[in-house]
């Protein structure tokens, strides 16, 4: 391979960036016309161009209209360009955060070898150094990862600005890895025009500073987003790496990775971190994740749908359907969704003891709640 072939790999590669670059930046520029007018654009514009120049091409000159032109600003004026630009970062590091998912894809579709900081590469490394898998289980038996969430970088985070960026994201993702048809494109291209404006009609930065109770749902927003849905994918890829290996091995992975938070326990001097908002916080902390489990719940309640005419189930199993206290006919030889329904319900009676600050669940049977996370654990 010549220099040049490599050249235009490079190239190659950072093209789909490039492109939804621009693709947002054009959006964002349509939206700054329609909504503060061609004066604005055009002054956002020459900010722009000025600062490649400088950036690009070390052009003194570029420097000196650059400044001149944003110490003339007037105070309103300051704001849009500060904006414009803030939001033009924000975008251009949601595509950024696309092409490495881009590029991580592509590098497993490619089967190539794993790269440093896959599971799958640590593993490989570590089995090359002699490691077995008695090693490997007795390491994850003793190992614990302990991210800590702080109530700081919640405090001036908006949920809302976060939301939309996840759908951004999502629009984007959509189309790099579907094919659209040219009503699809022209679909997608609007609502990601709508997220921009969106953006750009709200506050970046909240008026008033959180409190106490408000941080801690804040911060709990993330592991709704984040942890829950992907802590599982990671205990479950362990296995699966690890049984590819060594198949003859049976592997149980524990919950080393335990995430802590701050965020209503600190005792650094916050007056206003109290008993009653410590209780408040281990409250919702224990609901969330019990809303997490009824979902989950519910969603196999849907799938499992086999009959007792058609398949075959343990003993266990129909002692559990019988104490379920669903009375409906139609399910009476659905032993799975018997048994799940009342897993449901006493998650439900287990969430209704433990959060005193949740709103009245409605139709609550009267089934016990779980002792402990063993007492669910056998049921499931």
């Amino acid at each position: 391979m010549n220099p040049g072939d490599r050249l235009d790999q490079v190239v190659d590669k950072d093209l789909p960036l490039k492109e939804n670059i621009r693709l947002l930046g054009r959006l964002l520029g349509d939206t700054l016309r329609e909504q503060e007018g061609d004066e604005t654009f055009n002054l956002i514009e020459s900010v722009r161009h000025t600062a490649v120049r400088f950036r690009r091409d070390g052009d003194e000159q570029a420097r000196a209209e650059l400044q001149a032109m944003l110490c003339g600003l007037s105070h309103e004026a300051t704001v849009l360009v500060v904006r414009a630009f803030t939001y033009f970062s924000q975008l251009s590091n949601i595509a950024e955060d696309l092409h490495h998912i881009r590029r991580r894809r592509a590098y497993q579709l490619a089967g190539s070898l794993p790269r440093e900081g896959d599971m799958a590469r640590a593993l490989q490394q570590a089995a090359d150094a002699g490691l077995g898998p008695e090693e490997l289980q007795s390491f994850f038996s003793g190992a614990l990862i302990s991210p800590v969430l702080t109530a700081h970088p919640t405090e001036v985070q908006r949920k809302s600005i976060l939301d939309w960026q996840r759908e951004i994201a999502a629009l984007l993702d959509e189309r790099d890895r579907l094919k659209l048809t040219p009503e699809e494109e022209v679909l997608n291209e609007d609502a990601l025009r709508r997220g921009i404006l969106s953006l750009w009609q709200m506050r970046i930065l909240r008026e008033l500073r959180l409190g106490v109770q408000d941080e801690i749902d804040n911060g709990l927003s993330y592991y709704r987003t984040t942890f829950l849905q992907q802590l599982p994918r990671l205990y479950a890829d362990i296995e699966d790496l690890l049984v590819a290996r060594w198949p003859e091995t049976r592997f149980r992975i524990p919950a080393f990775f335990r995430l802590g938070s701050w965020i209503g326990g600190d005792r650094d001097g916050n007056l206003y971190v109290t008993e009653e908002v410590t209780r408040y916080a281990l409250a919702r902390q224990s609901s969330v994740a019990l809303e997490y489990y009824l979902a989950q719940v519910g969603q196999l309640r849907m799938e499992l749908a086999q009959s007792i005419r058609l398949v075959q189930v343990t003993p266990e199993l129909m002692t559990l359907a019988a104490r379920s206290p669903e009375e409906s006919e139609h399910r009476r030889d659905e032993p799975y969704r018997l048994a799940l329904s009342g897993i449901h319900s006493r998650l439900t009676a287990t969430r209704h003891e433990l959060d005193q600050y949740a709103a009245e669940p409605t139709a609550v049977s009267k089934v016990e709640p779980y002792v402990d996370p063993e007492d669910l654990g056998r049921d499931l």
